[in-house]
């Protein structure tokens, strides 16, 4: 990109198309549209509706900083600092996992356990490893009026979560620790009706296998599940059961295939029903229900 020339609109999301797909960026249309509206403070549309405006010094300039960074497989969520999910545009950082569509499957299995407040009275609800604050959030947003706690062992995380919590107009309450350590068991505790969970579940010699966005940028404490990518679910169903109330549920996001694992998770602990299966819209498993046996 010269910066003698003449750059338009359309010239500059020509030429970064072409960059982006030589250095194997995903989807390098979108992306090069993405980071320009971002750059010019303008929205997707504005782009071709000016496509034949030139671009000042100074925008190129900005500009050019952004395709470097997302030619180095930086993800597009962290340049722009945001993440629509549920129909909320949400602040990320490399603090936190970047929300992903499937977790979208969790907060339908949630919402459907999780009666409104006026037909229930407030309930209490747990999302443990809660990041940027997506899945309890989206929750908080269908069913208002119950109290809504979300943890991290990652201050960071928890700032960002706090952040979004504001900028939408939810009142949460916020736990530093990793999983259930910041809570007494019931009843000393207050027990919860719900606990939600999208916890890591790569196995950790797969981590390298990852696309470099991922494997480069996102927190590998949100990403790494341990040898089987199964001992983020061993810590929390070993736990759960002395934290949910008589009726209550537990909902764990699990990657493809873990399904029937993280079932005999639960199975040893003696303390749960058998579980609820949740599929996406292409048929995999991404949700386990549990409910506490009575």
């Amino acid at each position: 990109m010269e910066k003698t020339e003449t750059w338009t609109i359309i010239k500059v999301l020509e030429w970064t198309t072409g960059y982006f797909a030589k250095n194997g960026v995903d989807a390098p249309r979108l992306a090069a549209e993405i980071l320009l509206a971002h750059s010019l403070q303008k929205r997707r549309l504005d782009l071709y509706l000016q496509h034949d405006k030139p671009l000042l010094p100074g925008e190129l300039a900005a500009y050019r900083a952004l395709i470097k960074r997302r030619a180095a497989r930086e993800p597009l969520a962290y340049i722009t600092g945001f993440r629509e999910f549920w129909s909320m545009d949400l602040a990320v950082n490399p603090a936190v996992l970047i929300p992903r569509p499937e977790t979208e499957c969790l907060v339908e299995a949630a919402l459907e356990l999780l009666p409104s407040a006026e037909s229930s009275g407030p309930r209490r609800v747990l999302d443990l490893g809660t990041g940027s604050g997506a899945l309890i959030l989206a929750i908080a947003r269908e069913r208002p009026g119950h109290q809504y706690t979300a943890s991290d062992t990652s201050r960071d995380a928890l700032a960002a979560a706090r952040a979004n919590a504001q900028t939408h107009g939810f009142s949460l309450d916020f736990a530093e620790g990793p999983w259930f350590a910041p809570f007494p068991p019931f009843p000393a505790g207050p027990g919860f009706h719900l606990v939600v969970s999208n916890p890591p579940y790569i196995r950790s010699a797969d981590i390298p296998t990852l696309m470099p966005e991922v494997r480069d940028y996102e927190p590998r404490q949100a990403l790494d599940g341990g040898p089987d990518g199964l001992a983020a679910y061993r810590e929390i169903l070993s736990a759960a059961w002395g934290h949910v109330l008589p009726g209550g549920h537990v909902a764990l996001e699990v990657g493809p295939g873990q399904e029937e694992d993280v079932s005999a998770i639960a199975e040893a602990a003696g303390k749960y029903a058998p579980p609820a299966f949740r599929q996406d819209l292409a048929g995999i498993t991404r949700v386990v229900v549990f409910a506490l046996l009575p």
